[in-house]
Order: structure tokens, then sequence, then C-alpha cells
């Protein structure tokens, strides 16, 4: 089969090409609750761009090159393309979302219904993903896609699109009417976690992004204030926050200082999540004492999230902004990405 392969890390992201289009060794079922899906599309999600820059490489790759060659895409769906012995309840030609992380779900955390947090393997990081025309995965990482919803439409949503929920969920959990959330960033993941929000509670939403094609996407999400990053930000949230900030902060950034200015936007007792990384969060311990924030991580998400995800986008409550490129265009659409230029969530249609 055709795949985008990466042979080597690239940490200023200055090379000509990033992956190549190689033919490979077609995946094959090895154990009897495996499920090969016909690749529909792949997202192509900023993880990408750290993985070639080798921000991974210590906790996915400690032994250097020993990972490469890999297929990178970790953000997948299509169709069941074959099944083993013991799976039940798909066959060939269903439509499907896959699950990033495969989990054998006896572990503990799988059994809690922490599936990220369970023990096994996650494709496109540590193993061959989806920048390819097949995939090998479990039944258990199989979400079945209503007929209203394409995969190559919602390719996106099994990672960014599940990440946001989660942070938004947990967010809208303890919103009231009358309190506000803000979002830090409404690009790829951000447009998401704004629809959901706008779903899932009745908290003003404040969107907080520096560029005006975002803070245009944001607003057409359900935000009901736009905010310009242009270093005045905390001062205008406080501004629409009684002088104080909000209840809730979910920074989908975090880097270039937007960690200090979400915790500025967080009033005392209210809750920081933070879903972007690339920055350290540096807060005075007396600080967390007096003000009792709270500093909430997000990872992934559930199986049980992604189904709820997947429902709200069959009722037409979310919606993902895509922009498609054939398989062969992985660079273009990785260039794109780290330049900025798309608008929502690129995705590789094989």
């Amino acid at each position: 089969m055709k795949a985008q392969v990466l042979h080597s890390y690239d940490p200023d992201l200055t090379a000509a090409q990033w992956v190549t289009s190689d033919t490979v060794t077609d995946p094959k079922i090895a154990r009897s609750d495996e499920v090969i899906v016909r690749i529909g599309g792949a997202g192509v999600c900023r993880t990408d761009l750290h993985i070639i820059e080798g921000i991974w490489r210590p906790h996915m790759d400690p032994d250097g090159n020993s990972l490469l060659p890999l297929i990178m895409g970790h953000e997948n769906a299509g169709w069941v393309e074959d099944v083993g012995a013991e799976v039940e309840g798909f066959r060939k030609g269903d439509p499907v979302i896959v699950h990033p992380k495969i989990t054998g779900g006896t572990c503990l955390a799988c059994r809690r219904g922490h599936d990220m947090h369970g023990e096994g393997k996650f494709p496109g990081l540590d193993s061959n993903g989806g920048y390819a025309e097949a995939l090998l995965t479990s039944h258990r990482n199989l979400v079945k896609l209503p007929r209203t919803l394409a995969p190559k439409d919602v390719a996106p949503y099994s990672d960014a699109g599940l990440t946001a929920y989660r942070a938004a969920k947990k967010a809208a959990q303890t919103l009231l009417p009358g309190q506000r959330v803000v979002v830090i960033g409404a690009g790829g993941l951000g447009h998401i976690g704004v629809q959901v929000l706008r779903a899932m509670c009745a908290a003003e939403i404040i969107v907080v992004d520096q560029a005006e094609a975002a803070l245009q996407l944001a607003g057409e999400g359900g935000a009901d204030h736009l905010v310009k990053a242009d270093g005045g930000e905390v001062e205008a949230v406080k501004g629409l926050c009684d002088g104080v900030g909000a209840e809730a902060v979910i920074d989908f950034v975090g880097e270039k200082g937007t960690t200090k200015k979400g915790l500025d936007m967080t009033r005392p007792m209210g809750s920081y999540y933070i879903v972007g990384y690339g920055e350290d969060i540096q807060i005075p311990s007396v600080d967390m004492i007096i003000t009792e924030r709270n500093i909430i991580g997000n990872l992934v998400g559930t199986w049980a999230e992604l189904t709820e995800l997947m429902a709200l986008a069959d009722r037409g409550l979310v919606e993902l902004a895509t922009r498609h490129y054939r398989l062969d265009q992985a660079n273009d659409a990785l260039r794109d990405l780290h330049h900025g230029k798309i608008k929502g969530r690129a995705v590789l249609v094989p």
C-alpha cells in the first residue's frame, strides 16, 4: 500500500520535505480482536509537527532513531476492511472513526474507562498510523459512524475533536448560567471546543485569538465575545468578567505566554484547563494557595467521549472546518499547518 513515511527528525522544521511517499507492506491481522480499516481520512495535527521536531522522542523514542521509519497519523476514520475471528458487531464496509489509543481493556485504567491512560500502543506516535491507505487497530477502538457523517469530514474528531470535547465537557459540568468561560485559541481544536461549550452549558463564552479568521470562526461557532490577542487581552477579558476573571479558562495554545495570561484571566476558585503545550507553567505556590485556583491537564479522551462527540456531530451541534489534501500532498498539508494557513483542520484523503 502507499504511505507517507517519516525517516528522520527535523528539530528546526527547515527540511524541504518531512515525509516521503513509500510503498509499504499491507497491514495483516495477527490477533483475533484486530481490525483493518481502509482510511477515508487522516487528520494532520500539530502533534505531527512536534513528532517531526523530535519533541516526543524522549517519550516515544528514547533510544534515538529506533522508532523510525514511522507512518504518522493518529486521527483516523474510514471503513472496515477486514476483521479478526472474534470481532463482533462490525463487518466490511462499515464506516467508523478510530479512537487513537489501542489498549487491551483489562488494565485498571481501562476498566475505569480511562482508555487514554491504559497500557498499549498509540498508532501514529509509537507505531504506524493513518498516513496510509489502511490501518491496523482493535475492535475496541472503533465507533460506528452514522450515515450523516463521512470519514474524510470527521477524522480529526478522533484526537483534536476528542481532546477539545473532553476539556470543554469538564468545564461545562462546573459552569452555571451567568458565569463565564474563556477559550484561548480558536484554531483546529478551539473552534470545536467553542461549539461543545455552546451545546453543553449556558455560560458566556469569551474567545481570545490573534487571528481575525480564527475569531470569525469562533463567532460562527457560538462565542459571545471575541477578544483580539494584541497584548491587552488580559485586561479586556477581565473587563468582561467583573474585573476578576472567568470561572473557567481553556488554553488550547499553551505556549508563547498564554499560560501566564490564562492564569491571570482565571478568577479565584476558578479552573485553568491546559490543552496546548510548549512552555512551562510557572506560578508561585503562595498564589495558588491564596486564590485556590485549579490547574487541570487534559489528554485526548475516552472511547465513551468519542461516542458522545459523534452524537453531537450527528445532530449538527458541532461542525468541523476541514481542508482536504491528497495523501501524496502530506508535505503540503504539514507545511500549511506549520505556517498557519489552515482554517480548522487539514485531512489527508487517500
